[in-house]
């Protein structure tokens, strides 16, 4: 068959697209089942794609990293999350800290971060959320206090994804209670250094390979020399991140749906009725059609808007746009798939029933369906 999608790629984005798929193949796929069944953390899996640049995609070549663009790390999310979900949002959230580091760093910082981030012996975690403040960022309440060369940081962070296996976090904390959203700060973290601790590994529905923690900062030294950019500047950092985080998920949604729908036209075809593959039935088939248009429309509209970014035209309508449409898209098609499937889709034997649990969550993290209409909404 014709790679059609293939003739609106770069040269580069093509071999991107094509050595994730890869790797996602031979590396990823064949663990994925047995990874979510015992919760496993992919530790060999994170190793193979490090030493093709797979965790260093958002850090610049002059940093050491792989200097893709925007685009290519979408092609290579999608691909990874056809493979495993779970596996695909680990990627990200190290990928992410790591570019944050590498944008917004100093020389200092990049030099003492990066280079362990890069090969994977160091994973990132981005220590935003807390139990009372995910979209709403005035509801923020770790502190960061000054003392002389240090910041000591107290409070609690919920929903960590990579919490209990970070080598480095990036941790939103407020430096001035009075000052509302220009109070908040970043601050690199040394997960190894006292102060940091794992209270809980949380038990999820789905993404099982993706560990999400639940992280007390406990009188936390973090040298002043970790602070990123000045004090205040937190709110505005993380602005400047949303657009890519949500597209990022979108293209995580894609992936597992294009997986769902690839299983379904395989059962499809496999499985017998009435004397015939059920694919010959016109409801079988019709599903599977508007499972194949959505899941199209969805790539080509997660890709525009990725591209939008990359050319530094403001997106943030698209990128909500695409998170929003590819999420809700996902989940319906891979009910769609476990049904097609039938009562052998309920089974764990089947991986339908995976990608169904996995992908439910790509409308609820990195700002949920409601935060994504609000924005678009205010937009019109």
């Amino acid at each position: 068959m014709t790679d059609v999608s293939a003739a609106f790629l770069s040269e580069q984005e093509v071999m991107i697209r094509d050595s994730a798929r890869t790797v996602a193949n031979e590396i990823v796929a064949p663990t994925a089942a047995e990874r979510d069944r015992t919760h496993a953390w992919p530790a060999s899996e994170l190793d193979a794609i490090a030493k093709l640049g797979f965790l260093s995609m958002l850090v610049p070549e002059e940093h050491g990293g792989s200097g893709a663009t925007f685009v290519d790390y979408c092609l290579a999310l999608e691909e990874f999350a056809a493979a495993d979900a779970g596996f695909a949002t680990v990627v990200h959230v190290h990928n992410t800290i790591a570019g944050l580091i590498a944008e917004l760093g100093d020389d200092a910082q990049k030099a003492r971060f990066l280079p362990r981030m890069i090969t994977g012996e160091h994973i990132g975690a981005g220590l935003f959320s807390e139990p009372q403040a995910g979209s709403d960022t005035a509801g923020f309440r770790t502190s960061a206090k000054r003392n002389g060369d240090h910041y000591v940081l107290n409070g609690n962070k919920q929903f960590i994804s990579n919490g209990n296996k970070a080598g480095v976090g990036v941790a939103l904390a407020i430096t001035d209670q009075a000052s509302g959203k220009k109070g908040a700060s970043m601050f690199i973290i040394d997960t190894s250094e006292p102060g940091y601790h794992v209270a809980r590994v949380e038990d999820k529905l789905g993404q099982r390979s993706a560990h999400l923690a639940q992280i007390q900062l406990i009188d936390c030294c973090v040298p002043v020399a970790n602070r990123i950019g000045e004090e205040g500047s937190a709110y505005r950092q993380m602005l400047r991140g949303m657009s890519e985080g949500r597209i990022a998920i979108a293209s995580i949604a894609v992936g597992a749906a294009r997986a769902a729908l690839d299983a379904a036209v395989r059962y499809a075809k496999e499985r017998e009725a009435y004397g015939a593959p059920i694919i010959n039935l016109q409801g079988v088939a019709f599903d599977l059609a508007d499972m194949a248009t959505q899941v199209e429309i969805a790539h080509q509209f997660v890709l525009h808007a990725a591209r939008l970014l990359v050319a530094g035209i403001p997106c943030t309508k698209e990128a909500s746009m695409a998170k929003l449409f590819a999420s809700e898209m996902a989940e319906k098609v891979c009910s769609e798939a476990l049904q097609i499937h039938g009562g052998y889709g309920y089974l764990s034997d089947f991986p339908v029933e995976r990608y169904y649990r996995d992908v439910r969550v790509t409308k609820i993290y990195e700002g949920t369906s409601h935060i994504q209409k609000l924005i678009i909404s205010r937009t019109l």
